[in-house]
């Protein structure tokens, strides 16, 4: 399915059927800084290490016992890690292109980028693979730092459709290619572990832009490039 984002760029139309026919865009300012601004104020540490002790008395812990002594110092490494994130700037990641190409102008697919994320609504992980292409205009990115668009964005606190639509919206903004498509495939622990607890279940989320988006051929060779012969 494709991920539809509302408009929320000043002057685009907001007539409904503009919208079913041509996907919604993201405002640059909300996706391609980085999310934290050092100028805001934010919790201490020892803030941050004392609402992970009210968790674990709210679930039943002792807190005091052994095992938790050093807990809230390592769930707050941990989110350190898991959310860097929101400090990191994506723009910066894309800024660098070559221009030797030898005429190049097909597009360029990096398939099973693996990526975990952490969904939004209940704070447990989502994770699987993203492929993405792009069709260059004179200039190409490097192979890597497609790979770590993805882990910018993946590191928040995301949906798996605004994954796919920023993964795909910074691209084609910074590099302004002929067209990108972007398709995630994604096991949620939200749905394996809790609730229905439907272990293997995959959702797949899918954005097209430009030439990808208004020429069903091109959308169907990369379709196919994804699924390759042995998937």
């Amino acid at each position: 399915m494709d991920a539809l984002i509302k408009s929320i760029r000043p002057g685009k139309s907001s007539d409904p059927k503009a919208l079913e026919t041509r996907p919604g865009e993201l405002d640059p300012s909300e996706f391609l800084a980085a999310a934290v601004r050092a100028d805001l104020p934010r919790p201490s540490r020892a803030e941050a290490e004392a609402a992970v002790l009210t968790l674990l008395s709210y679930i039943g812990e002792d807190t005091a016992r052994e095992g938790l002594i050093d807990t809230p110092r390592r769930v707050v490494e941990a989110f350190d890690e898991l959310y860097q994130g929101y400090h990191q700037c994506p723009a910066e990641v894309l800024d660098r292109t070559f221009g030797e190409t030898a005429g190049y102008d097909d597009f360029v697919l990096i398939r099973d980028i693996e990526f975990t994320s952490q969904c939004e609504h209940h704070m447990m992980p989502f994770y699987g693979r993203a492929h993405i292409a792009y069709t260059p205009v004179e200039r190409v990115v490097g192979l890597s730092k497609l790979a770590r668009l993805t882990d910018i964005f993946a590191r928040r606190l995301q949906t798996q459709e605004h994954l796919t639509a920023q993964i795909a919206a910074a691209i084609d903004e910074v590099l302004k290619p002929r067209g990108v498509a972007v398709m995630l495939e994604a096991e949620h622990t939200c749905m394996s572990v809790r609730g229905v607890a439907k272990h293997g279940a995959m959702t797949f989320t899918s954005r097209f832009t430009g030439m990808f988006r208004d020429n069903p051929a091109e959308q169907g060779r990369f379709l196919s490039m994804v699924r390759g012969p042995n998937r």
